[in-house]
């Protein structure tokens, strides 16, 4: 499946770092609000053990890429306008931009985990970055409540599934529709209050995952970082972006050698200044183990998405498509997906006309109820 991922929070938090660090692509990054004004789109990757390294031969992707037993496969990533308190109201940039992640799976919240800057992106000392949280998770309410306003009059005193379409776009299915409808009691005919369609409006937000990455951990107090960690568990990483760009704007360079995510690098030609700047991110890997920027987004897609990677193949025995590219594509797909769903992932045909299945790994058959795992590498037989 195609993903996608919003990168969103208040000015001044870092958010457009954290997207350059993530994707190294060029976004205005300044120490003032409202930097980004148009959103920005790029790729990002999240890395898998390829299987070749099982194999015993090298693979040639088509759709991702391949580095020392690594496989880093493509998510796409939108980093929109800072939002602040009230943005509902006008206030700021308002909540214009959020059109732009109607289609985002999940979002990432960069937040100021220093503490330097207040909830509209202003230079300041001691402020709680978890308000950044609850403000930002209200907004988001408030601007699905607003999707439902402006098609009010063409949805009111019409059944719940009038509002498929409207949540479709957004990524929402037609059953999570319902289960909210059910949760909160509002009947089958949509004659609803304000206040029942703030809390449907609440719900709908409620399906898009929102991680927390607590940008600035480098500047930040230890009994912050608790603090977020306690509050927050399982949905926030401590990341530092301003280092992960410069390690790859490095690498890029070749001042050094350095992959996304890992926990050391290697100088290889800096100038003595380089060095030194280097040497104090060299200290936070040693302290911390990574950045945290590539832990954010693995964390979100691996833990919270609960996605996975199968390779399809059409020889089960060397593992390449009938050109010879071994291992040339790799989906991501929910846990407990079956490989009928990976088979129409592949092409709608392979699904309908689906017949068996063949386990690579194992050279054994498989049916159409068979439970994918993390690195299955599968040959699809269709009539």
């Amino acid at each position: 499946m195609s993903i996608s991922i919003g990168v969103v929070g208040k000015p001044n938090a870092g958010k457009s770092t954290f997207f350059s660090a993530l994707t190294l692509a060029d976004a205005k990054i300044a120490p003032f609000p409202f930097t980004t004004i148009e959103p920005n789109k790029a790729t990002a990757y999240i890395r898998k053990s390829c299987p070749h390294t099982d194999l015993g031969k090298p693979c040639t992707p088509r759709d991702s890429s391949c580095v020392d037993g690594v496989r880093f496969i493509p998510i796409a990533i939108t980093d929109v306008a800072g939002l602040v308190p009230d943005a509902h109201l006008g206030k700021g940039l308002g909540l214009q931009f959020l059109d732009d992640l109607r289609q985002a799976d999940a979002l990432v919240q960069v937040i100021d985990a220093s503490g330097r800057t207040d909830l509209e992106g202003n230079s300041s000392q001691d402020c709680d970055p978890a308000k950044e949280v609850e403000f930002l998770e209200k907004e988001i309410t408030y601007w699905i409540s607003g999707i439902l306003e402006k098609n009010w009059d063409k949805i009111k005193g019409k059944s719940v599934s009038a509002v498929y379409d409207i949540f479709s776009s957004m990524k929402i299915t037609n059953a999570t529709v319902d289960a909210a409808v059910s949760r909160l009691g509002l009947g089958q005919t949509i004659n609803w209050t304000d206040e029942q369609r703030y809390a449907f409006a609440d719900e709908m937000r409620k399906t898009k995952p929102i991680f927390i990455a607590a940008n600035k951990a480098d500047c930040a107090e230890e009994a912050v970082l608790n603090a977020l960690k306690e509050k927050f568990q399982g949905r926030v990483v401590f990341c530092s972006a301003a280092y992960e760009l410069a390690l790859r704007k490095a690498a890029k360079a070749g001042a050094v050698d350095y992959l996304p995510g890992a926990s050391s690098f290697e100088i290889k030609n800096a100038n003595e200044e380089q060095k030194k700047a280097l040497e104090s991110i060299l200290k936070y890997l040693g302290k911390n183990g990574q950045t945290g920027v590539q832990e954010v987004l693995e964390t979100l897609v691996n833990n919270m998405l609960g996605l996975i990677a199968t390779y399809p193949v059409e020889d089960e025995n060397k593992w390449c498509d009938r050109k010879g590219n071994v291992l040339p594509n790799v989906f991501l797909l929910p846990k407990n997906s079956n490989v009928v769903q990976m088979a129409g992932m592949v092409h709608s045909d392979l699904a309908k006309n689906f017949i068996t299945a063949v386990d690579a790994r194992k050279k054994l058959r498989i049916g159409k109820d068979y439970i994918l795992k993390d690195g299955d590498v599968i040959k699809i037989v269709s009539g």
